[in-house]
């Protein structure tokens, strides 16, 4: 760390490469409320990180893995209170209640401007205020943006280095007169006179992730886990760009994006959605059956998309993240063989166990557990534990590092002009009702599909198995603005473009009448994505339902599968009117809270599906 970087409080100038005079003002506004003993600006350095690296260890925020096993690598373990994304404590404060919508959490901005004020009043004494700027996508992409995180954790400096393109190279380019949107974070935790720190400060008793549309602001209190504190994921990357996409003609969605390469060497991009429990990792790591010879997939991202129209009337879409925050539990060798081999070093683990020898293992890691364990609160554990149901590594475990280090990393996955994108795929979990794969008719029926996106709910969200929740294209938690203008935003965005990708609806999760998954999913559901691909080329064939256009058996590729017979997949592709009766309701109850906000066209889908459905 340069040594002009840092600066006690009181002297809040910025070192001479900081040279955008508003942001200088700003952190210097910042730092007088919020009052901390001193000043870090990051300059996104490796000696940088490996320093407060070594500070979280000598604080006992992180443990240092074995060297060996996981080289720079290490273990933090949060707060009890303080373990996931709080949608509860997320506001959308926008100046009027209606363009939040009835899906966002709203408070009057001038309120809410009253309870921030109050709250980070002195809320970093005692401690560090770090000033992290970081570049959402490629440094310099006319599809990236820029914020500056001032965050009084260096937890959050050293994971948003791995997150985004963080430090002086942000700032070089930004200038003296750049945009950046300015995300304020605290733990809420200050610290007294002599008075010890813990190893996971945050503040138990109050949480707040609130977003400003109109000034594009972000200000997180009492959280200092996942995207309540790395404030360039949801809050930036979504919720604040979905409101810039809105404005500036674009889209920012929870998606994925991978490439397809056939054995003749033709390269297929496409995004796709799903909501959480749905795979959504595993499919952007996929690796095709050995049986599809030649077929390749590569991977853009994993969690979300920017897509900006290109010159020739295509989508083009980028990563804006430069790392993975992944779920831990459930991953292995089995389920995403690409995500395991990317964990080999330079790793943030949260909140999983750890073994005697200093290496991690959390549930589904491996068929048997170790004898032996520390988990997630840093209490022995054994497998006698596990079976009483006490876990290892909390559910909402995690690991962060950088995207760089996975093996199917496509070459043009920082290429900062984008991928061009063929296809948009929607995807749920659902037993009945929805069929494998479906392709929608028109840009229209597309958009109706993803705004009634709907999947189960498993026990280890609600308790309750099988509820339908509507997740519109897996956004539901993240649109920055009313989910009416949202779907308005997406006809729109099909009109202004030449060459609107296909939009396809998937279902890796249907059951038989026994109970059983009928598709065997993982790496099979690469025959899916092959038939989409070749959709999207025009070679594929299909047939026309009340659906939309649907594969017949003898459409896919079959190659050394034997499990799904053709009345398996007959199974697959029913369509059911008495369950669309049902399914068709829960799509009026969504539509009705959204009143006048409802795209008309897609209110004359619903009518239209009604009538000739049920």
């Amino acid at each position: 760390m340069n040594a002009p970087a840092t600066a006690p409080a009181h002297q809040s100038s910025a070192p001479a490469w900081v040279r955008h005079q508003g942001m200088r003002q700003w952190v210097s506004e910042i730092a007088e409320l919020a009052k901390p003993e001193r000043i870090v600006w990051c300059d996104g350095s490796q000696a940088e990180y490996d320093r407060l690296c070594e500070e979280l260890v000598k604080s006992g925020t992180f443990v240092k893995l074995n060297q060996k096993l996981r080289p720079n690598s290490f273990l933090a373990r949060s707060h009890p209170s303080d373990v996931a994304r709080m949608e509860e404590r997320t506001f959308i404060c926008s100046n009027e209640k209606a363009d939040a919508g009835p899906t966002n959490n709203w408070v009057d901005p001038r309120e809410m401007r009253t309870t921030l004020n109050r709250l980070f009043d002195g809320c970093m004494r005692g401690r560090t205020m770090y000033v992290i700027p970081f570049s959402m996508g490629p440094i310099g992409s006319h599809i990236a943006q820029v914020g500056v995180e001032i965050s009084d954790s260096a937890y959050v400096a050293v994971s948003m280095r791995v997150m985004t393109r963080m430090g002086r190279a942000v700032l070089d380019w930004l200038g003296e007169d750049g945009k950046f949107v300015p995300c304020v974070h605290s733990v809420g935790a200050p610290l007294g006179p002599g008075q010890r720190d813990v190893p996971w400060p945050s503040n138990e008793k109050e949480k707040w992730i609130v977003h400003f549309p109109e000034t594009r602001e972000i200000w997180s209190y009492g959280s200092g886990y996942g995207g309540n504190a790395l404030l360039g994921k949801k809050c930036l990357a979504l919720r604040i760009a979905s409101v810039m996409a809105r404005d500036e003609g674009w889209l920012a969605e929870h998606m994925l994006i991978l490439g397809m390469e056939s054995p003749s060497g033709e390269k297929t991009y496409i995004c796709a959605a799903f909501p959480s429990a749905c795979g959504k990792t595993n499919l952007a790591m996929l690796i095709p059956p050995a049986a599809l010879k030649g077929w390749k997939v590569t991977t853009i991202g994993e969690d979300i998309a920017w897509i900006k129209p290109g010159k020739d009337g295509r989508f083009y879409a980028i990563n804006p993240e430069a790392g993975l925050f992944g779920v831990a539990p459930g991953t292995s060798e089995q389920t995403n063989l690409n995500a395991m081999k990317m964990l080999h070093s330079n790793v943030i683990y949260t909140n999983v166990g750890m073994t005697p020898e200093g290496d991690v293992w959390w549930e589904g890691m491996t068929n048997e557990p170790p004898p032996r364990l520390i988990d997630w609160q840093g209490n022995e554990w054994t497998p006698e534990d596990g079976k009483k149901g006490r876990l290892a590594a909390h559910p909402n475990a995690r690991f962060t590092v950088p995207a760089s280090q996975c093996p199917s990393m496509d070459p043009n996955w920082e290429d900062p002009q984008g991928v061009p994108i063929s296809a948009f795929v929607f995807g749920g979990r659902r037993s009945t009702t929805v069929p494998l794969v479906v392709e929608a008719r028109s840009w229209e029926e597309g958009v109706y599909m993803a705004a009634t996106l709907g999947s189960e709910t498993t026990a280890a969200i609600t308790g309750k198995v099988g509820v339908v929740r509507r997740d519109p294209m897996a956004m539901i938690a993240f649109a920055g603005y009313n989910m009416g203008d949202y779907f308005a935003h997406w006809l729109k965005m099909g009109r202004a473009i030449k060459q609107p990708p296909k939009i396809f609806r998937v279902n890796w999760f249907r059951r038989d009448a026994k109970g059983k998954f009928i598709w065997p999913g993982f790496g099979e559901n690469m025959r899916v994505l092959q038939w989409v691909a070749e959709r999207c080329r025009g070679i594929a064939k299909g047939i026309e339902t009340p659906l939309g256009t649907m594969p017949r058996f003898e459409d896919l590729n079959w190659a050394g599968l034997e499990k799904v017979t053709a009345e398996q997949f007959a199974e697959l592709e029913r369509f059911d009117r008495l369950a669309w009766k049902d399914e068709l309701s829960s799509h009026d109850e969504l539509f009705g809270k959204l009143g006048e906000h409802l795209p008309e066209a897609l209110d004359a889908r619903r009518r239209s599906m009604h009538k000739n459905l049920v």
